[in-house]
């Protein structure tokens, strides 16, 4: 990974939104002298993080994102629900981690949100992030909603990104308001996890 600063900025944003293991000091250190305007509210949130107690910030992320999907930090969820297209959705994920000759090997689905920032933040690719504008715009408004300081997080997600265009801004409106299909499946959401991502080795 470069020292882009938006990358940095992915990089660091991704651990924030795993199930916090480990107090958050260092990420602040990394992200204290980019500069970026998506800094400032990663910035924010790391100091918040930074004063609780362990056990209290692993509460508040348990209470933030396993409660609810209105939270939920798979981006397909947001544009397919638990329909069956949701699983066309996945591969498509893969697909693009592939292209870069890398192999999805998380406990978690591939469009878990954390995975595709740190796989942007590596590869400067950013089409995963740019399709689901929508969806990480209608996250970040849930958790502004909700009033947790996890959508300083996603505010700093967005402003790496160009826009928004009045298109995505639109369509993330008409998908909050309609929300996503309800067509049950059977589809099991694992816990969340860190990324996996493993080089293809040539069969």
């Amino acid at each position: 990974m470069t020292a882009d600063p938006r990358a940095l900025v992915r990089r660091a944003a991704a651990d924030c939104l795993c199930y916090p293991e480990a107090p958050p000091g260092p990420l602040a250190e990394l992200i204290r002298p980019v500069r970026h305007a998506a800094a400032a509210p990663l910035r924010a949130f790391l100091d918040w993080a930074g004063a609780r107690p362990a056990g209290e910030l692993a509460r508040h992320y348990v209470e933030v994102f396993d409660f609810t999907q209105r939270h939920s930090l798979h981006l397909s969820w947001w544009t397919d629900g638990d329909t069956r297209r949701r699983g066309e959705a996945l591969l498509r994920f893969k697909a693009a981690y592939r292209a870069h000759g890398l192999e999805f090997t998380g406990e978690d689905l591939p469009d878990f949100l954390p995975a595709v920032l740190e796989f942007t933040a590596a590869t400067g690719d950013e089409a995963l992030l740019r399709g689901h504008r929508p969806a990480l715009e209608l996250l970040r408004l849930a958790l502004t909603e909700h009033g947790t300081p996890y959508a300083h997080v996603l505010t700093a997600v967005c402003a790496t990104l160009p826009g928004p265009s009045p298109r995505d801004r639109a369509a993330a409106l008409a998908l909050a308001r309609g929300g996503p299909p309800r067509e049950q499946v059977g589809l099991d959401t694992p816990p969340y996890g860190h990324l996996g991502l493993l080089p293809v080795l040539p069969t």
